[in-house]
Formats: structure tokens, sequence, C-alpha cells
């Protein structure tokens, strides 16, 4: 069910990535081809996010290479999202902007949750088709490229997400950070090198050609658990 936006609050989701990488800052093999790699603890990390935000956003490609549903954790996260008010499960949104998504992906056969597909005016009217008889809402945000900061009002306006976490992969992350749209990135350094010029990133596409034109983030937090560090970054002002 769609819970709509009070009036007079922010038009935007509060917006939060996660992202377990290597020492080399790797997410993924090159290809694109993804074995878990984090501790326990990372995929507690993750639980305890997913626990706290009304909806999870994944790209396509992420969903399908790893075969998530985007599920809460079990019950013992559920009683944490009542105990804050939320519901049981996070609506689920995939971004997929030419609308190639599997509609046989694991995702699509588990129905706790509501999966949104954000997609573009690029998509096929046989994907199109596709998509919504799996999806419970498919939009259709910009004509090439999904225009996210309008795809996240939409989000908050008409299903009242005031906190969405961001999943990957990297050219999602960097879609959102490049729009100004991420307000914290939480990084799990492993104590791997995968290494390989092509292997994913946390913020692949086009980048920055000059450091002027580089994010500016703070360090919120850091701290060992382990052999790995958890750190959280938050947006800051450019100078």
């Amino acid at each position: 069910m769609k819970a709509r936006a009070k009036p007079g609050k922010s038009k935007l989701p509060y917006v939060l990535s996660n992202f377990a990488m290597t020492a080399d800052g790797k997410i993924s093999f090159a290809g694109g081809r993804f074995v878990p790699f984090g501790s326990a603890r990372d995929r507690e990390h993750m639980m305890e996010l997913r626990a706290g935000t009304d909806a999870i956003l994944c790209g396509a490609r992420t969903v399908e290479a790893t075969g998530t549903i985007l599920g809460n954790g079990g019950e013992k996260f559920r009683r944490r999202r009542r105990k804050h008010g939320l519901a049981e499960y996070a609506v689920r949104v995939i971004a997929s902007g030419s609308g190639s998504i599997n509609p046989r992906a694991a995702v699509f056969g588990e129905r706790f949750s509501p999966i949104l597909i954000l997609t573009t005016a690029a998509i096929s009217k046989a994907r199109l088709g596709r998509l919504r008889a799996v999806a419970d809402e498919v939009r259709i945000f910009g004509r090439r490229e999904i225009r996210f900061r309008a795809a996240l009002g939409w989000l908050r306006a008409e299903w009242g997400v005031r906190r969405l976490l961001c999943e990957g992969g990297g050219e999602l992350n960097w879609a959102l950070l490049r729009a100004g749209l991420v307000d914290e990135l939480h990084l799990t350094i492993c104590p791997k090198v995968f290494g390989g010029s092509s292997a994913p990133t946390i913020a692949d596409g086009r980048g920055f050609a000059r450091l002027a034109g580089a994010i500016p983030l703070k360090l919120k937090s850091c701290r060992r658990a382990g052999g790995e560090l958890f750190a959280v970054f938050i947006r800051a002002p450019k100078r």
C-alpha cells in the first residue's frame, strides 16, 4: 500500500549508499562476476541498514548478478523495523534504464513487498509489458538516462519513502553521487586485492576530469571489526 508523504516534509528521501570493497577499491571481479567477499559482520551491517530504511534501490545488473531478493534478514530485523514504525519489509526499487532486467530474476519470485522499476523512454513495448507483469509499478523517468532526482521525488511523494538505501552497482551509485543525491556513504573495506583495470568500483561511469569537479565528503566515523574497516562519509558542501 502506498503511503503518501506528509505536507511540509522534504521532497526527497535521505539516501544512504552501502558497499563492501577491496583494499584496491573493487566491488567485484573484472567482467562484473560477483562473489561475496565481506565478512558475516559486513552482512549484518547491511541488514542493519536495510532495517532502518523504507526502500532499497539496486541496479538491474546487480540484482541479476547477485541473485538478491532484497529481503530483511529475518525476524530479528523485522522486530527492529516494527520498533521504528516501519513496514516489516522495505519497498524494493530496481533501476533498469533499458528495461533489460530478466523478468525471471529471483527477486520477482518473492512477493513479500512491492517491487518498483525505474526506467526510461528507451524501453521497448515488449520489455515494458513483461516487466509490468512481474512488478507492482513501472515508471519512466527520462528519455535515455533515468532522471533520479525526479524518480526519488516520486518515491517520496507516492510511496512515502523517507530513507532510501542504495546497494549498487557502481554506475547507479555514480549517477546518484553526480546528481548530489547521496547523503551518506557506507564503506566496508575488506583485506583483499582483486586487481583488474576494468573491475567495477563504487563509482563507475564517466567521472570527473578535474579535481575541482570532485565530490567532497566528510568522514563521519570509522571503526575496525576483525580485519575490516567500517567507514561512513557524509556529503560535504563544495568550497
